[in-house]
């Protein structure tokens, strides 16, 4: 358990160095909402911090799958079949959203590619690449309510554990629920002003910092069960 308590908080605080670098700082400078052509320019002027984005966001979601296993074993003595199923809503949702990222590469493909800038024309090109962008984009918002669904039990699971605070359970729970609210905006109420919800998205942080600073110390299974009288 201590071992896998820091499994999950050295991938998280990973994934707060890929997923910022990736979302927050390289696809605002390249991708251009509404002028494909000059994200298309942007890309074959910045291929270093393009292929760089991608790599960051591989190696989020890459993570994620090393999260989902390292909570999985973490939480199986509070209850191994909601701890097996919270872990299998996070690997559906990386599952979906590698499927999504590996997009990006054919996007980088499509650009350095000498044959395929002959092949298409500018208008052709520019329709591709939109269309996987957008497609990258979808399909990981899409995918973050399965990852809001993880959130909430993974509260659930924590708040029950004994050996992990329980406000960091409810808090994380509150982050699930604005992850699903978040991811579904769009749809439900486009336009609607939801930065508030910014202020749950921590709760991660803050299991990450509890694993880093006492994951070394989470007792055994059978004293944590003596702890809560079981």
């Amino acid at each position: 358990m201590r071992q896998a308590a820091l499994s999950a908080g050295f991938a998280l605080l990973a994934m707060s160095f890929a997923a910022p670098f990736a979302d927050k700082y390289a696809y605002p400078r390249l991708v251009i909402a509404g002028n494909i052509g000059q994200t298309v320019q942007n890309i074959a002027t910045h291929r270093g911090l393009f292929v760089a984005m991608t790599l960051a966001y591989l190696v989020n979601f890459i993570c994620d799958l090393v999260v989902a296993w390292a909570l999985y074993v973490l939480l199986t003595p509070v209850n191994r079949a909601l701890s097996l199923l919270t872990a299998w809503f996070r690997l559906l949702y990386t599952a979906i959203a590698l499927a999504g990222a590996f997009k990006l590469v054919t996007v980088y493909n499509l650009i350095d590619t000498p044959y395929d800038l002959t092949l298409f024309g500018p208008v052709q090109l520019n329709a591709q690449v939109k269309l996987l962008v957008d497609s990258f984009r979808s399909d990981w918002n899409m995918a973050l309510a399965l990852f809001g669904i993880h959130l909430v039990l993974l509260g659930w699971l924590v708040a029950r554990s004994g050996y992990i605070p329980r406000l960091i359970g409810v808090y994380l729970s509150l982050d699930g629920v604005a992850w699903i609210v978040n991811s579904l905006s769009s749809t439900l109420f486009p336009g609607a002003n939801l930065a508030f919800l910014y202020v749950f998205f921590l709760a991660e942080l803050a299991l990450m910092i509890w694993l880093l600073v006492r994951g070394w110390r989470i007792p055994a299974p059978d004293e944590s069960l003596a702890e809560n009288g079981i």
